[in-house]
């Protein structure tokens, strides 16, 4: 849901008026402004570690919706969601549609836990290969594996374009090389789910604070009132919540971690780089092409406590590295990742396809 809203901030800007069809916790439309309204259907939502809606009757839902709208370019986004099943019967009827996803589900993305990851699986090489088979065009946000794209056919009609972020809403924090080492701010950005690894950022991260008695640790995100993270470390970490000040508090952070066991195009990630924070991330998914290890960030294999441990160590230690890392960080993001860079890219898909279509 965060790339659709941020894709249809970012396509306002280029001009284009979007009307969204998605799933939501209650029916109902919200008329956003002039260019943009989000039509929501009632879903059953199974929680972690599935984190999968159901909502029967949503192609009927979405076909009706396109019947009143009649726009000009039909966007899927992400495979496997169950509001991506929409496009094999609309592709039945002779439409083209563009199909935008950060991740294959299933295939190069995966549940923590052993019987999701054989639901996903099976889904994947079921109706998630005949979404895939059933778009006119597949545009990733991050590289995906050349071998696996060749295998399931769609290699041709496949490229990349990140979904990218408005940088000039992130300021870089002030320089901290004069500060006392101890003095740092580590915060983790994500929903407190099991793919999502942020037991082991606490379970890491916490120890540290003998070490360090001014350590500051922040999570960040949504969780289920009463979570076991929360009621063991809530002594040691402040878990802030859903929050709207990401910027103000990431202008605060001096290193970020994404403890993810899949991933796909991070969000939380750029923000934090658009921020100049040092970031040490899982080496997964689009976590490798945002961050380059050693020079705009670290790499660590998920579940490894102890080598994440080690990296934040030494980025407390080394107030000169963090600054290094998270300036590196920055630049990357103003140099590939910037929506003044990527708004050009969707700007000129969408006028090939449409031409094409």
């Amino acid at each position: 849901m965060v790339s659709s809203v941020k894709f249809a901030e970012l396509w306002q800007r280029l001009g284009y008026r979007i009307v969204v069809a998605c799933m939501g916790s209650q029916a109902r439309v919200e008329h956003v402004s002039d260019t943009l309204t989000i039509h929501f259907k009632k879903d059953i939502f199974l929680p972690d570690p599935l984190n999968f809606g159901i909502c029967f009757g949503f192609t009927r839902f979405v076909r009706q919706l396109i019947h009143t709208e009649n726009p000009d370019l039909i966007v899927v986004n992400k495979v496997l969601f169950w509001t991506s099943f929409a496009m094999i019967p609309l592709r039945m009827t002779g439409r083209k549609i563009l199909l935008l996803t950060d991740a294959l589900v299933g295939m190069t993305w995966w549940p923590r836990s052993f019987m999701p990851k054989i639901i996903m699986g099976l889904g994947a090489w079921t109706v998630g290969w005949m979404v895939l088979w059933c778009a006119h065009q597949i545009v990733f946000f991050h590289p995906q594996p050349k071998r696996l794209l060749r295998f399931l056919g769609i290699a041709k009609k496949s490229s990349v374009i990140p979904t990218g972020i408005d940088s000039s809403g992130f300021k870089t924090p002030v320089s901290k090389l004069e500060e006392r080492s101890s003095d740092v701010t580590v915060t983790y950005v994500g929903r407190l789910e099991s793919v999502k690894g942020a037991d082991d950022f606490v379970e890491a991260i916490v120890p540290l604070k003998k070490e360090y008695p001014n350590l500051r640790i922040i999570v960040v995100g949504w969780y289920k009132d009463g979570h076991p993270l929360v009621q063991k470390f809530r002594n040691d970490v402040e878990f802030m919540g859903l929050r709207k000040d990401i910027p103000e508090i990431l202008a605060q952070t001096d290193i970020f971690v994404m403890p993810s066991y899949s991933e796909g195009l991070s969000n939380a990630i750029m923000e934090a780089m658009a921020s100049g924070c040092a970031c040490v991330v899982t080496e997964v998914g689009g976590n490798r092409s945002l961050i380059q290890n050693g020079i705009s960030g670290f790499h660590f294999s998920p579940g490894d406590r102890e080598a994440l441990r080690a990296h934040v160590r030494r980025l407390i230690e080394d107030p000169a590295k963090r600054q290094a890392l998270g300036q590196a960080a920055r630049k990357r993001i103003e140099d590939e990742f910037d929506w003044k860079i990527v708004g050009e890219k969707y700007r000129k898909l969408f006028d090939q396809f449409l031409k094409s279509a």
